[in-house]
């Protein structure tokens, strides 16, 4: 069984900030973001709404992929959220 590898957007209450990250346990990375139990750039804006992802099962193409995203736009973030999630639903419960 091989592994994957999920790069993901998470934002806060108003949708104001967006966060970018790679983790190979989506499930156990977005609890740490919404419980705070990481000190960082999300504990401090309050980021705990996962409002996109996608997998990967090689770590290397992962990491590519965050690079690529976390270099883009506001607007190219906020338009491959809006291609998975237009309503900016909470996807947590849904992994």
């Amino acid at each position: 069984m091989s592994k994957q590898y999920y790069v993901y957007i998470m934002t806060n209450k108003n949708n104001r900030v967006l966060y970018t990250g790679i983790t190979n346990d989506l499930k156990r990375r977005a609890y740490e973001h919404k419980e705070k139990l990481v000190d960082g750039f999300t504990k401090k804006y309050n980021v705990s709404k996962l409002v996109y992802y996608e997998a990967h099962e090689d770590p290397e193409n992962a990491i590519l992929r965050e690079k690529k995203i976390k270099a883009g736009s506001r607007q190219k973030k906020i338009d491959l959220i809006n291609s998975m999630n237009k309503e900016w639903r909470d996807l947590y419960e849904e992994i």
